[in-house]
């Protein structure tokens, strides 16, 4: 099995096995929004006050050298993760004031009681646990190719950097029979290729160099799928169902620059994009247009906010745009023509009083100062989906262009947030937690390498964000997401862009899977099988 997505195999088991979509965990199965099974850990007691939580962990649980997985590794792990990890990991788990052995099968992990409602879900099922002894030897903020020593049911195998990654199934997985684990891991190997763009990912695909791809670009997929394999039913086609939110998918406008901190600037250039006709021409009617930051869930504001809504904000009435609190702001629809005179009329006006003028030709400050925009990416096909914006930005007197560099100098930039505008998706899961804070908060807008790309920084949003968070049902959950839903969609930090709820897998008929799909997850990697052992 051979695939485009190089984000790994669990080799690092965690205490509990997620039943819901983790901010951290792409290949789980997920069928329940907010259960965790117990994996490492056979049982777990919490305190009255919830500021304590004691986990007693499985006899036999083991590294893949054998040795045994203790409580002083789940200990040393998760205070190493809290000082020296990434700083995304570090902040969300700051009211984890200590993780302590109190003997080799219990842990016993004290919260600050400051903590939010879903901390201890973020550190039973996503925190992994490290060998302490292999980090005894081995730097842990070194970068390195020596593989970490795992305990989970696939181990690193052979791999090249930049190349390609396999990872070997553990024969004697220590949880191989525990009931959260039967019927799924059934590959013997599983490799991801690496390649330099789509179209040689593509061919060797057609080559049947290598197996299975998730498909990402409608174009490829209605046009390019006709090849002789996909005629003679040696490779086959699979659109699976997607229940869950399709994310935050747009053209992120960075605020901490100067020219786009005036919302009417952002608002106008959202104004230059038109869906339909990028939609006709270039997707094939294939999206849909992304409206909401909680696009395709229960949390997406809709309509005027209700009464419930109103309450978490009518505090922020003269601190947020007042159009917080009508209908939730959606894109216009535009006449489809790529070039929407009525609409470009109103993102001139609105520049006009925003103070860029035209002058020469040219949107020009009053310091005379020109209005340009680049956008980043290191993706040579994303040019094309800039490009209808750029030509009706530039018609605004903007002199818009897109930028390709490397991946290496991309995140550099990414990470420092040295860009005007870069493209980003954002999956959000069913039960928002600590994640949300990344996204959105103002601590986050500080942080080196992190997600809050717009560099939003709001004390209704902070606010706003901490009631998604501690919400205590998930009806008040709902609530206050869509409040914060419409204070996002208010700013106009973004220009957002499309989604679809399906995935387009291609692959050579060589698999089996069961007949009932994870509700919340493709379950390609932990449920299929190879299909001469369809029968087993």
């Amino acid at each position: 099995l051979r695939g485009r997505e190089g984000t790994g195999q669990p080799q690092h088991d965690r205490h509990l096995r997620p039943g819901r979509r983790g901010a951290h965990r792409p290949h789980h199965l997920r069928d329940e929004p907010d259960a965790l099974y117990g994996l490492v850990a056979e049982s777990v007691e919490i305190s009255d006050d919830g500021n304590r939580l004691v986990f007693h962990l499985r006899d036999g649980a083991r590294f893949h050298d054998g040795t045994p997985l203790t409580a002083e590794d789940a200990a040393f792990s998760f205070m190493l993760l809290k000082e020296k990890g990434h700083p995304l990991i570090a902040q969300n788990v700051k009211e984890m004031a200590s993780a302590e052995a109190v003997d080799e099968r219990t842990l016993a992990v004290t919260l600050t009681g400051k903590q939010t409602r879903d901390l201890p879900l973020f550190i039973a099922g996503t925190l992994p646990i490290f060998s302490k002894a292999f980090y005894t030897e081995q730097d842990f903020a070194d970068a390195s190719l020596t593989p970490p020593l795992g305990s989970g049911p696939y181990k690193v195998g052979d791999f090249r950097a930049g190349r390609f990654v396999s990872y070997a199934r553990v024969a004697d997985y220590w949880g191989q029979d525990l009931p959260v684990n039967r019927g799924q891991w059934n590959f013997d190997t599983v490799r991801f290729e690496y390649f330099r763009d789509r179209t040689a990912q593509f061919e060797a695909f057609k080559a049947g160099g290598y197996l299975f791809r998730e498909e990402f670009t409608s174009k490829t997929w209605a046009t390019e799928y006709d090849f002789p394999a996909v005629k003679d039913g040696r490779v086959k086609l699979l659109t699976l169902p997607d229940d869950t939110p399709s994310g935050a998918q747009g053209w992120f406008l960075n605020t901490r620059r100067p020219k786009f901190q005036d919302i009417r600037v952002r608002e106008a250039i959202g104004l230059a994009f038109d869906f339909a006709w990028t939609n006709k021409n270039l997707f094939y009617d294939l999206y849909k247009r992304t409206e909401s930051y909680f696009e395709n869930s229960p949390m997406k504001a809709t309509g005027e906010p209700d009464a419930d809504e109103l309450a978490l904000l009518e505090p922020w009435r003269g601190e947020v745009p007042d159009a917080v609190f009508g209908p939730a702001v959606t894109p216009p629809e535009s006449d489809g023509s790529g070039q929407d005179r009525a609409l470009l009329r109103r993102a001139a006006a609105l520049l006009d009083e925003a103070g860029w003028k035209i002058a020469d030709g040219k949107r020009r400050n009053a310091a005379g100062e020109a209005f340009s925009i680049e956008f980043l990416d290191n993706d040579p096909m994303v040019e094309r989906l800039v490009a209808p914006l750029a030509k009706n930005l530039r018609l605004l007197g903007i002199d818009a262009r897109s930028r390709q560099i490397d991946s290496s100098q991309y995140q550099l930039r990414r990470d420092t947030y040295d860009f005007d505008v870069v493209m980003q998706r954002y999956s959000l899961s069913l039960t928002p937690g600590v994640e949300v804070r990344s996204y959105w908060s103002s601590d986050f807008a500080k942080i080196p390498g992190g997600r809050n790309l717009s560099g939003i920084s709001s004390p209704a949003i902070d606010a706003l964000i901490e009631q998604v968070i501690a919400a205590p049902t998930r009806e008040a959950q709902i609530v206050a997401a869509r409040a914060l839903d419409r204070v996002l969609r208010a700013g106009h930090y973004w220009v957002p862009q499309w989604h679809k709820n399906v995935h387009n897998l291609a692959f050579w008929d060589k698999f089996a899977w069961p007949e009932t799909k994870p509700r919340y997850d493709r379950g390609v990697l932990a449920t299929w099988w190879a299909a001469e052992t369809k029968d087993r």
